[in-house]
Protein backbone atom coordinates (compact mmCIF):
# COMPACT_ATOMS: atom_id res chain seq x y z
CA UNK A 1 0.00 0.00 0.00
CA UNK A 2 3.18 2.24 0.97
CA UNK A 3 5.93 2.04 -1.63
CA UNK A 4 8.74 1.54 0.76
CA UNK A 5 11.56 0.58 -1.81
CA UNK A 6 10.67 3.82 -3.93
CA UNK A 7 11.08 5.36 -0.62
CA UNK A 8 14.46 4.12 0.03
CA UNK A 9 15.63 4.36 -3.36
CA UNK A 10 13.77 8.53 -3.27
CA UNK A 11 14.84 9.58 0.35
CA UNK A 12 18.74 7.41 0.00
CA UNK A 13 20.40 11.00 -0.21
CA UNK A 14 17.79 13.37 1.04
CA UNK A 15 17.56 15.10 4.33
CA UNK A 16 14.95 12.62 5.06
CA UNK A 17 17.30 10.05 5.11
CA UNK A 18 16.83 9.44 8.61
CA UNK A 19 13.37 8.26 8.12
CA UNK A 20 14.12 5.23 6.79
CA UNK A 21 15.47 3.97 9.82
CA UNK A 22 11.42 4.12 11.42
CA UNK A 23 9.86 4.24 8.69
CA UNK A 24 9.53 0.59 8.16
CA UNK A 25 8.40 -0.67 11.94
CA UNK A 26 5.81 2.43 12.01
CA UNK A 27 4.70 0.83 8.82
CA UNK A 28 4.47 -2.44 9.96
CA UNK A 29 2.04 -1.41 13.08
CA UNK A 30 -0.17 1.21 11.29
CA UNK A 31 -1.26 -1.18 8.64
CA UNK A 32 -1.53 -3.78 10.75
CA UNK A 33 -5.00 -6.04 10.09
CA UNK A 34 -5.80 -6.05 13.55
CA UNK A 35 -5.49 -2.52 13.54
CA UNK A 36 -7.71 -1.69 10.69
CA UNK A 37 -10.69 -3.95 10.48
CA UNK A 38 -11.47 -2.32 6.87
CA UNK A 39 -7.78 -2.91 5.76
CA UNK A 40 -8.22 -6.23 4.30
CA UNK A 41 -11.48 -4.24 2.00
CA UNK A 42 -8.90 -1.77 1.07
CA UNK A 43 -6.23 -4.23 0.05
CA UNK A 44 -8.76 -6.29 -2.03
CA UNK A 45 -10.06 -3.44 -3.90
CA UNK A 46 -6.24 -2.48 -4.78
CA UNK A 47 -5.74 -6.03 -5.75
CA UNK A 48 -8.95 -5.53 -8.19
CA UNK A 49 -6.57 -3.01 -10.31
CA UNK A 50 -5.41 -3.60 -13.55
CA UNK A 51 -1.96 -3.68 -14.26
CA UNK A 52 -1.42 -0.61 -16.04
CA UNK A 53 0.09 2.80 -16.33
CA UNK A 54 -1.56 5.82 -17.81
CA UNK A 55 0.21 7.44 -21.10
CA UNK A 56 -1.87 10.80 -20.80
CA UNK A 57 -1.17 12.66 -17.08
CA UNK A 58 -2.09 15.73 -16.35
CA UNK A 59 -1.43 17.06 -12.85
CA UNK A 60 -1.75 20.46 -12.77
CA UNK A 61 -5.76 20.22 -13.97
CA UNK A 62 -8.93 21.10 -11.95
CA UNK A 63 -9.95 17.50 -12.49
CA UNK A 64 -6.29 15.74 -11.96
CA UNK A 65 -6.56 13.75 -15.57
CA UNK A 66 -4.71 10.05 -14.75
CA UNK A 67 -5.56 8.24 -18.44
CA UNK A 68 -8.00 8.97 -21.01
CA UNK A 69 -10.83 7.17 -21.81
CA UNK A 70 -9.34 5.34 -25.11
CA UNK A 71 -6.33 4.14 -23.45
CA UNK A 72 -8.03 1.30 -21.91
CA UNK A 73 -11.05 -1.54 -23.62
CA UNK A 74 -14.29 -1.57 -21.39
CA UNK A 75 -13.33 -4.08 -19.39
CA UNK A 76 -10.44 -2.70 -18.26
CA UNK A 77 -12.06 0.32 -17.47
CA UNK A 78 -15.14 -1.34 -15.39
CA UNK A 79 -12.37 -3.29 -13.54
CA UNK A 80 -10.75 0.02 -12.39
CA UNK A 81 -14.39 1.82 -11.40
CA UNK A 82 -15.33 -1.32 -9.52
CA UNK A 83 -11.74 -1.02 -6.92
CA UNK A 84 -12.53 2.64 -7.04
CA UNK A 85 -15.72 2.24 -5.84
CA UNK A 86 -14.29 -0.34 -3.25
CA UNK A 87 -11.99 2.61 -1.88
CA UNK A 88 -15.57 4.77 -1.47
CA UNK A 89 -16.16 6.98 -0.14
CA UNK A 90 -13.78 10.00 -1.73
CA UNK A 91 -13.96 13.15 -0.13
CA UNK A 92 -10.95 15.30 -2.10
CA UNK A 93 -10.75 15.22 -5.68
CA UNK A 94 -11.79 15.82 -8.81
CA UNK A 95 -10.39 13.13 -10.66
CA UNK A 96 -10.80 11.80 -14.25
CA UNK A 97 -9.30 8.61 -14.34
CA UNK A 98 -9.71 6.75 -17.77
CA UNK A 99 -12.78 8.43 -18.50
CA UNK A 100 -14.32 7.34 -15.18
CA UNK A 101 -15.12 10.95 -13.29
CA UNK A 102 -14.90 10.85 -9.84
CA UNK A 103 -17.17 14.02 -8.27
CA UNK A 104 -15.37 13.67 -4.90
CA UNK A 105 -17.11 15.67 -1.89
CA UNK A 106 -15.04 18.86 -1.98
CA UNK A 107 -14.25 20.59 -4.75
CA UNK A 108 -10.64 20.71 -3.47
CA UNK A 109 -9.28 22.28 -7.08
CA UNK A 110 -11.22 25.51 -5.05
CA UNK A 111 -9.10 25.53 -2.27
CA UNK A 112 -6.13 24.92 -4.60
CA UNK A 113 -6.88 28.11 -6.81
CA UNK A 114 -7.39 30.34 -3.47
CA UNK A 115 -3.99 28.76 -2.26
CA UNK A 116 -1.82 28.56 -5.29
CA UNK A 117 -1.05 32.60 -5.67
CA UNK A 118 0.08 32.99 -2.05
CA UNK A 119 2.91 29.68 -2.26
CA UNK A 120 6.56 30.26 -3.61
CA UNK A 121 7.03 28.28 -6.39
CA UNK A 122 6.93 24.97 -5.80
CA UNK A 123 9.52 23.93 -8.45
CA UNK A 124 12.47 21.84 -6.71
CA UNK A 125 10.82 22.27 -3.54
CA UNK A 126 10.57 19.41 -0.40
CA UNK A 127 6.94 19.58 0.60
CA UNK A 128 4.71 18.18 3.62
CA UNK A 129 0.78 18.08 3.69
CA UNK A 130 -0.57 17.73 7.04
CA UNK A 131 -3.85 15.61 6.68
CA UNK A 132 -3.52 15.44 3.20
CA UNK A 133 -7.02 13.01 2.58
CA UNK A 134 -6.19 11.32 -0.45
CA UNK A 135 -3.73 12.95 -1.52
CA UNK A 136 -5.23 15.16 -4.74
CA UNK A 137 -3.08 18.30 -3.44
CA UNK A 138 0.20 16.30 -3.05
CA UNK A 139 -0.65 15.38 -6.77
CA UNK A 140 -1.32 19.26 -7.77
CA UNK A 141 2.13 20.10 -5.88
CA UNK A 142 3.79 17.47 -8.08
CA UNK A 143 2.22 19.55 -10.63
CA UNK A 144 3.94 22.64 -9.81
CA UNK A 145 7.17 20.88 -9.81
CA UNK A 146 7.71 20.10 -6.18
CA UNK A 147 10.94 17.75 -6.10
CA UNK A 148 9.48 15.44 -2.94
CA UNK A 149 5.48 15.60 -1.97
CA UNK A 150 4.95 13.56 1.29
CA UNK A 151 1.45 13.46 2.53
CA UNK A 152 0.77 12.73 6.25
CA UNK A 153 -3.10 11.25 7.37
CA UNK A 154 -4.06 8.58 9.78
CA UNK A 155 -6.73 7.32 7.72
CA UNK A 156 -5.75 4.24 5.78
CA UNK A 157 -8.58 4.88 3.18
CA UNK A 158 -6.48 7.72 2.05
CA UNK A 159 -3.26 5.74 2.38
CA UNK A 160 -5.31 3.28 0.11
CA UNK A 161 -7.05 5.27 -2.30
CA UNK A 162 -3.37 7.80 -3.05
CA UNK A 163 -1.70 4.18 -3.58
CA UNK A 164 -4.63 3.47 -6.34
CA UNK A 165 -3.86 6.92 -7.94
CA UNK A 166 -0.05 6.73 -7.60
CA UNK A 167 -0.10 3.30 -9.45
CA UNK A 168 -2.32 4.31 -12.55
CA UNK A 169 -0.57 7.51 -12.70
CA UNK A 170 2.96 6.18 -12.47
CA UNK A 171 3.66 9.36 -9.71
CA UNK A 172 6.97 9.46 -7.94
CA UNK A 173 8.12 11.07 -5.68
CA UNK A 174 4.60 11.22 -4.32
CA UNK A 175 4.09 9.67 -1.10
CA UNK A 176 0.94 9.20 1.58
CA UNK A 177 2.21 8.03 4.62
CA UNK A 178 -0.46 6.58 7.57
CA UNK A 179 0.29 9.10 10.47
CA UNK A 180 -0.62 11.80 11.93
CA UNK A 181 1.54 14.81 12.62
CA UNK A 182 2.64 13.80 16.48
CA UNK A 183 2.42 10.08 15.57
CA UNK A 184 6.25 11.10 14.14
CA UNK A 185 8.97 10.27 15.95
CA UNK A 186 11.02 13.78 17.43
CA UNK A 187 13.42 15.54 16.10
CA UNK A 188 16.00 13.52 18.12
CA UNK A 189 14.87 9.81 16.35
CA UNK A 190 14.76 11.30 13.24
CA UNK A 191 11.00 12.10 12.53
CA UNK A 192 10.06 15.94 12.67
CA UNK A 193 12.92 16.74 10.95
CA UNK A 194 13.34 20.68 9.66
CA UNK A 195 13.58 19.17 6.17
CA UNK A 196 10.79 20.78 4.78
CA UNK A 197 10.40 23.77 2.36
CA UNK A 198 6.97 24.20 2.18
CA UNK A 199 4.61 22.78 4.93
CA UNK A 200 0.69 22.67 4.65
CA UNK A 201 -1.99 22.29 7.54
CA UNK A 202 -4.96 22.65 5.85
CA UNK A 203 -8.22 21.35 7.67
CA UNK A 204 -6.31 20.02 10.86
CA UNK A 205 -5.61 22.86 13.58
CA UNK A 206 -9.07 22.61 14.67
CA UNK A 207 -8.79 19.13 15.74
CA UNK A 208 -6.18 19.49 17.58
CA UNK A 209 -6.46 19.95 21.60
CA UNK A 210 -3.43 21.93 21.80
CA UNK A 211 -3.46 24.50 18.45
CA UNK A 212 0.04 25.79 19.68
CA UNK A 213 1.29 22.56 19.97
CA UNK A 214 -0.01 21.56 16.63
CA UNK A 215 1.80 24.92 14.99
CA UNK A 216 5.05 24.43 17.14
CA UNK A 217 5.17 20.34 15.16
CA UNK A 218 4.86 22.20 12.33
CA UNK A 219 7.33 24.26 12.84
CA UNK A 220 10.02 21.62 13.79
CA UNK A 221 9.57 20.16 9.94
CA UNK A 222 10.20 23.51 8.46
CA UNK A 223 13.71 24.64 7.29
CA UNK A 224 14.42 27.98 8.43
CA UNK A 225 12.98 30.64 5.82
CA UNK A 226 10.87 27.79 4.57
CA UNK A 227 7.05 28.82 3.87
CA UNK A 228 3.80 27.12 6.46
CA UNK A 229 0.52 27.64 4.91
CA UNK A 230 -2.18 26.83 7.10
CA UNK A 231 -6.11 26.57 6.34
CA UNK A 232 -8.13 26.54 9.13
CA UNK A 233 -12.51 26.48 9.87
CA UNK A 234 -12.11 30.22 11.35
CA UNK A 235 -15.26 32.86 12.52
CA UNK A 236 -15.44 36.42 11.55
CA UNK A 237 -14.68 38.63 14.72
CA UNK A 238 -11.38 40.07 16.39
CA UNK A 239 -8.54 38.74 17.89
CA UNK A 240 -10.17 37.68 21.13
CA UNK A 241 -13.08 35.67 19.39
CA UNK A 242 -13.07 32.09 19.36
CA UNK A 243 -15.95 29.22 19.59
CA UNK A 244 -15.17 26.34 21.75
CA UNK A 245 -17.91 23.53 20.14
CA UNK A 246 -16.46 20.76 22.52
CA UNK A 247 -17.24 22.30 25.33
CA UNK A 248 -19.97 20.25 26.52
CA UNK A 249 -21.47 22.41 29.08
CA UNK A 250 -22.41 24.92 26.59
CA UNK A 251 -22.49 22.74 23.68
CA UNK A 252 -24.38 19.36 24.76
CA UNK A 253 -23.58 17.69 21.48
CA UNK A 254 -20.01 18.73 21.62
CA UNK A 255 -19.81 18.59 17.82
CA UNK A 256 -19.71 21.63 15.66
CA UNK A 257 -21.33 21.35 11.99
CA UNK A 258 -22.03 17.11 13.66
CA UNK A 259 -18.14 16.75 13.43
CA UNK A 260 -16.65 15.67 16.33
CA UNK A 261 -13.17 17.06 18.24
CA UNK A 262 -13.55 20.38 16.85
CA UNK A 263 -11.81 21.61 20.10
CA UNK A 264 -11.66 25.54 18.74
CA UNK A 265 -12.98 27.57 15.93
CA UNK A 266 -10.95 30.72 16.14
CA UNK A 267 -11.31 34.25 14.70
CA UNK A 268 -8.93 34.65 11.49
CA UNK A 269 -7.27 37.38 13.44
CA UNK A 270 -6.74 34.73 16.72
CA UNK A 271 -4.88 32.40 14.18
CA UNK A 272 -2.94 35.23 13.03
CA UNK A 273 -1.66 35.34 16.74
CA UNK A 274 -1.51 32.50 17.66
CA UNK A 275 0.92 31.48 14.20
CA UNK A 276 3.03 35.01 15.45
CA UNK A 277 3.10 33.50 19.15
CA UNK A 278 4.49 30.00 18.22
CA UNK A 279 7.61 32.06 16.14
CA UNK A 280 6.72 32.31 13.00
CA UNK A 281 7.47 35.41 10.68
CA UNK A 282 5.29 37.82 8.02
CA UNK A 283 2.11 36.33 8.98
CA UNK A 284 -0.90 37.31 7.18
CA UNK A 285 -4.43 36.48 6.07
CA UNK A 286 -4.73 35.90 2.34
CA UNK A 287 -7.81 34.22 2.42
CA UNK A 288 -11.09 34.32 4.10
CA UNK A 289 -13.84 32.25 2.38
CA UNK A 290 -17.57 31.26 3.38
CA UNK A 291 -17.87 27.33 2.41
CA UNK A 292 -21.16 26.95 -0.14
CA UNK A 293 -23.13 24.44 -0.79
CA UNK A 294 -21.47 23.91 -4.13
CA UNK A 295 -17.98 23.49 -2.81
CA UNK A 296 -19.16 20.45 -0.02
CA UNK A 297 -21.77 18.12 -1.15
CA UNK A 298 -23.04 14.99 -1.15
CA UNK A 299 -22.02 12.91 -4.76
CA UNK A 300 -22.25 9.63 -6.19
CA UNK A 301 -18.55 8.86 -4.90
CA UNK A 302 -19.28 10.21 -1.51
CA UNK A 303 -23.04 9.08 -0.18
CA UNK A 304 -22.91 10.30 3.67
CA UNK A 305 -24.27 13.41 4.68
CA UNK A 306 -22.26 16.49 3.33
CA UNK A 307 -22.46 20.30 4.33
CA UNK A 308 -26.25 20.57 3.40
CA UNK A 309 -27.15 17.85 6.29
CA UNK A 310 -24.57 20.03 9.02
CA UNK A 311 -26.63 23.58 8.49
CA UNK A 312 -30.31 24.54 10.24
CA UNK A 313 -32.09 23.91 7.58
CA UNK A 314 -34.41 27.10 8.33
CA UNK A 315 -31.20 29.23 8.81
CA UNK A 316 -28.34 28.19 6.59
CA UNK A 317 -26.31 30.98 7.89
CA UNK A 318 -26.45 28.69 11.11
CA UNK A 319 -25.13 25.09 11.81
CA UNK A 320 -27.65 22.66 13.22
CA UNK A 321 -26.28 23.16 16.47
CA UNK A 322 -26.84 27.11 16.02
CA UNK A 323 -23.05 27.74 15.47
CA UNK A 324 -22.09 30.53 12.84
CA UNK A 325 -21.97 28.92 9.32
CA UNK A 326 -18.82 27.04 8.17
CA UNK A 327 -16.15 29.38 6.51
CA UNK A 328 -12.25 29.22 6.02
CA UNK A 329 -9.30 31.23 5.91
CA UNK A 330 -5.58 30.22 4.48
CA UNK A 331 -2.66 32.34 6.64
CA UNK A 332 0.72 32.39 5.00
CA UNK A 333 3.83 32.66 7.23
CA UNK A 334 7.67 31.64 7.16
CA UNK A 335 10.04 30.79 9.84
Amino acid sequence: MVDLAALRQELAHDPLAAWLDWLPQALDTALDDERNGNLPRFQQALDGLPTLRAQHVDLRRDQVLIGQADEVDAASRSRIEHALRGLMPWRKGPFEIFGIPIDTEWRSDWKWTRVLPHLAPLAGRRVLDVGCGSGYHLLRMRGEGAALAIGIDPSVLFTAQFAALRQLAGVTHAHVLPFPLEGLPEPAQGGRLAAFDTVFSMGVIYHRRDPQEHLAHLLECLRPGGQLLLESLVIEGGAEDCLYPADTETNPSGRYAMMRNVWSVPSAQMLKRWMQQAGLKQVRIVDETRTTLDEQRQTDWMRYLSLAGFLDPHDPTRTVEGFPAPRRAILVAEK
